[in-house]
């Protein structure tokens, strides 16, 4: 069994439009004042409120004359949030995330319902505290029997309300396959494959780049606090939306394409955080959102019984001869083709490195063998030559 969401667009009536913000006000309220007061907890008296301690503040806030209109929406939403909270400071403290942040209004907000808090009957959705069922707009079915776990009701900035439903189904693997590929990520081709296919970046948000300056330099003239500051907000809102789901929508379908016809799929690890610290290259490297297209080729290789396979950042994917293994010292960012010159093999940068990644993620799932620098060394290990930094973004 496996857990899978399926995400809807709703419209609400404006008396469940006014419960639902008045739910998600009173989310955001209890999560910035328990944030506020286990931080404050720290700085002064060095002492660490977990989430009881929490749960407990909030069932003394709730008996506050000031705070009373906290029990006029469902409880559920108020602890799931204290949960997220929760979450948030334990990555903190793996290092997995900065500091958790307070939430603000005019990011829009959401609540979490978990099955005592609605009703899921005849394929409609009635949420605690309201009589009336949810008009969803069902653009595809959920699994035959499948009932939901926890349902997200989500506002984006843009004003658009979508309902997400997590689901316990048992998703079939995949006829196997006898392809398998590697894949060189960059900028000017978003996927470059061992089989020599190049996949053009479509650069979602340089096609609207033009439109989001517009809107943006119109929200810059507006008088913060005024109903036109607030609807030019929106029409910027509306604008990253739209790059935002152009985007999704090609990585979606290219990594199911890729997963469907390939049976083993190996990567690069790329350090995407350090990499968009390149002033120059930054807005590139995150308009090709590469840490999402990994993220996708993962759990979907999970799900339908792929073999995907992670190479280590440091192998020298692009240097190293795909025919005689010789690593070249140096090799610009310009030189987009190159001779070997042990082998006189001549070389497309990007499919080289393709089919270097496809032969040590062969090599790591067939073996066991990993990718070291070269103060790690142990028999069975793919040696990395070379010496230094890892080489800029590619491009």
């Amino acid at each position: 069994m496996a857990q899978k969401a399926f995400k809807y667009r709703f419209y609400p009536t404006p008396e469940q439009e006014t419960l639902l913000r008045q739910t998600m006000g009173c989310t955001r309220l209890v999560y910035n004042r328990a944030l506020a007061a286990r931080t404050q907890a720290w700085y002064e008296q060095k002492e660490r409120v977990g989430y009881i301690e929490t749960s407990t503040m909030l069932t003394n806030w709730k008996k506050q004359d000031d705070l009373q209109f906290l029990n006029d929406v469902s409880s559920v939403p108020l602890q799931q949030g204290l949960r997220h909270l929760q979450t948030a400071f334990s990555n903190f403290f793996a290092g997995r995330a900065k500091y958790p942040s307070f939430k603000k209004k005019h990011h829009g907000g959401n609540a979490e319902f978990t099955k005592a808090a609605f009703k899921f009957r005849d394929g409609q959705v009635f949420l605690a505290k309201s009589p009336i069922a949810l008009a969803i707009r069902w653009s595809r079915k959920l699994p035959q029997g499948a009932s939901p776990s926890t349902i997200t009701v989500k506002l984006s900035p843009s004003g658009r309300w979508t309902i997400s439903m997590l689901v316990n189904i048992e998703i079939k693997p995949l006829p196997e396959s006898l392809n398998l590929v590697g894949i060189d990520l960059g900028i000017t081709s978003l996927v470059v494959l061992s089989t020599d296919e190049k996949i053009a970046n479509p650069k979602g948000f340089k096609a609207k780049k033009a439109k989001l300056r517009k809107a943006q330099k119109a929200l810059s003239r507006k008088q913060k606090g005024s109903n036109n500051h607030h609807k030019a907000r929106v029409k910027v809102a509306i604008v990253h939306a739209q790059i935002s789901d152009a985007r999704n929508d090609f990585l979606h379908k290219l990594t199911t394409r890729l997963v469907c016809e390939n049976q083993t799929i190996a990567v690069e690890d790329l350090a995407v955080k350090n990499m968009v610290k390149n002033k120059k290259l930054a807005l590139s490297i995150s308009d090709a959102s590469w840490g999402e297209l990994v993220r996708q080729l993962e759990y979907k290789c999970d799900w339908y019984g792929r073999t995907f396979v992670k190479i280590n950042r440091w192998f020298p994917s692009s240097k190293r001869c795909g025919h005689c293994g010789h690593i070249v010292d140096k090799l610009p960012l310009n030189i987009r083709e190159w001779d070997c010159p042990k082998c006189s093999t001549h070389h497309d940068r990007d499919v080289n490195a393709a089919k270097n990644i496809l032969a040590a993620g062969l090599a790591v799932s067939v073996c066991g063998a990993n990718v070291r620098p070269d103060s790690l060394k142990a028999q069975g290990q793919l040696q990395n030559t070379r010496k230094g930094k890892k080489q800029k973004p590619k491009s």
